[in-house]
């Protein structure tokens, strides 16, 4: 029967792996067949390796907070504006070519969403975090759905009400790769209008 790899496909436990087997090697040469010399580079790329492993949990846990923190900012930015375009459209004198020229007059043109499919897009943020954007138009936002390895059907993931959308669920094998696959529908009024949009594929690097 063969056997699978010996090497572990968690980072962690590469790193357990590696540190284990060297530190009985530099204590015992003779026994194995080595020298110093053989050793010594794998220790040197072990630690590069763990202080890589270091640097890329802190890059994810920042990309995770300075998104959470820049849709925050958006939505406080939100409420100032709406608030102040309120206080110029009340008003006595407001007039829409008043309001055509600050750009605080919506389109005429209305999207016909039961005819309608929104468009997804993704960037992987590594271990799990992707950033998911998408084209809202008239709707009130998109129900989101996910496919991971695994899965038999696709699961609902979220009510989306604006984009973007960040999908931070860990990795189903930390260390390994992950296949996801995410498409959306439009809501209006609490109800799925329109056409699902093309399946999104990403790849989770670890």
């Amino acid at each position: 029967m063969a056997k699978v790899d010996f090497l572990p496909n968690k980072d962690s436990d590469l790193a357990v792996a590696v540190a284990r087997a060297t530190s009985t090697l530099m204590s015992d040469f003779q026994t194995y067949g080595v020298r110093q010399e053989d050793v010594t580079p794998v220790i040197a790329a072990a630690a590069d390796f763990e202080a890589k492993i270091a640097l890329a949990s802190k890059a994810a846990a920042a990309s995770k907070g300075a998104t959470t923190e820049k849709n925050a900012s958006r939505r406080h930015l939100e409420l100032e504006f709406r608030a102040l375009v309120r206080q110029i459209k009340a008003h006595r004198g407001y007039t829409q070519a008043q309001g055509d020229v600050l750009g605080i007059e919506g389109p005429q043109h209305l999207v016909d969403l039961t005819a309608a499919k929104p468009d997804l897009a993704a960037i992987d943020q590594t271990a799990g975090v992707l950033v998911l954007t998408f084209t809202k138009r008239e709707s009130d936002g998109i129900n989101l759905y996910c496919k991971r390895e695994g899965d038999e059907d696709w699961v609902l993931l979220a009510h989306v009400m604006a984009s973007p959308f960040v999908d931070d669920r860990p990795l189903l094998h930390m260390g390994a790769p992950e296949l996801r696959r995410y498409t959306a529908v439009y809501r209006l009024k609490d109800k799925q209008v329109g056409t699902f949009s093309d399946d999104l594929v990403i790849a989770c690097a670890p």
